[in-house]
């Protein structure tokens, strides 16, 4: 299979875009381009990847946008506006005239306000979407998971995706109340989630062990035909390298059937995003 990775970033942090990473972190506190990250997809043989914004500003996005229209690896771009803005609707036209954008991703997971993305000027922006064919990514804790029902009830031809599986308490070792509001999420048809960041959720003693019951239970109540694959790189070098995680998350889907897997780590994202699975 040609799999691809639906969630990685790049920065180049002397631009001024990005205010994280910040040099506490070390492993990733430098810039990160297509060069890096190249024999790491050809290991893992993975030929598309889905590049998502880091930092909460339209510029970062046109560099994204600039890095996809050269770099054949990057098959969709997730970018940001500034989704209560009145020129919302317009950056989002403007945006959409690159091939490869795709949708958006505001960082919900620092806004202290956990039901901030049904203000009504944001429901304004997102109802856009799903007639221009761009998709929401819900960067977001299991705070709000319930918000993200709410706004999947609102809007349900919005196609919405989970990141990082919510970010559960697997340092904690704790699956509730995350496990319950998840499953309850996953009765709404038009939101996916991403088998992605379990590994930094974790920490430095993370394993495929302590990551199993929180991939099991995304596959349960998604489907493998709602989960797709993510590497979260660089990110994720802060407690693993790619070829460790990728490694993790085919033993994590070992008793899938071969259709499931073939739609973790390719299908469904292909099709959520709009990309060529050939």
């Amino acid at each position: 299979m040609n799999f691809i990775d639906s969630h990685q970033h790049y920065w180049t942090l002397g631009l001024g875009h990005n205010d994280w990473p910040g040099p506490d972190l070390r492993p990733i506190f430098r810039d990160f381009g297509p060069d890096d990250l190249k024999p790491h997809l050809t290991a893992a043989g993975i030929g598309s990847t889905v590049l998502v914004q880091a930092a909460p500003n339209v510029a970062e996005t046109d560099f994204l946008l600039e890095i996809a229209a050269r770099e054949e690896t990057v098959a969709a771009v997730v970018g940001w506006v500034d989704i209560l803005g009145s020129s919302a609707g317009s950056e989002l036209q403007r945006l959409k005239g690159h091939p490869k954008f795709r949708g958006i991703r505001p960082m919900l997971q620092g806004i202290a306000e956990t039901a901030w993305i049904l203000r009504p000027e944001a429901i304004a922006t997102l109802e856009m979407l799903p007639h221009m064919d761009l998709r929401f990514d819900a960067l977001i804790q299991p705070r709000h998971l319930p918000v993200i029902a709410a706004l999947a009830d609102r809007l349900p031809n919005l196609p919405i995706v989970v990141d990082h599986g919510a970010k559960p308490f697997i340092a904690e070792g704790r699956l509730e109340p995350w496990a319950t509001d998840m499953a309850a999420l996953a009765r709404r048809p038009n939101v996916h989630v991403k088998l992605s960041g379990l590994v930094t959720e974790a920490g430095g003693n993370w394993s495929v062990e302590r990551l199993h019951p929180y991939a099991t239970h995304l596959i349960g109540a998604f489907g493998a035909e709602r989960v797709m694959f993510g590497s979260d790189w660089p990110v994720v070098l802060l407690d693993a390298d790619y070829a460790e995680w990728f490694a993790a998350a085919q033993a994590l889907t070992a008793t899938c059937s071969e259709a499931e897997r073939q739609a973790i780590f390719l299908g469904t994202a292909a099709r959520f995003y709009g990309i060529s699975a050939a």
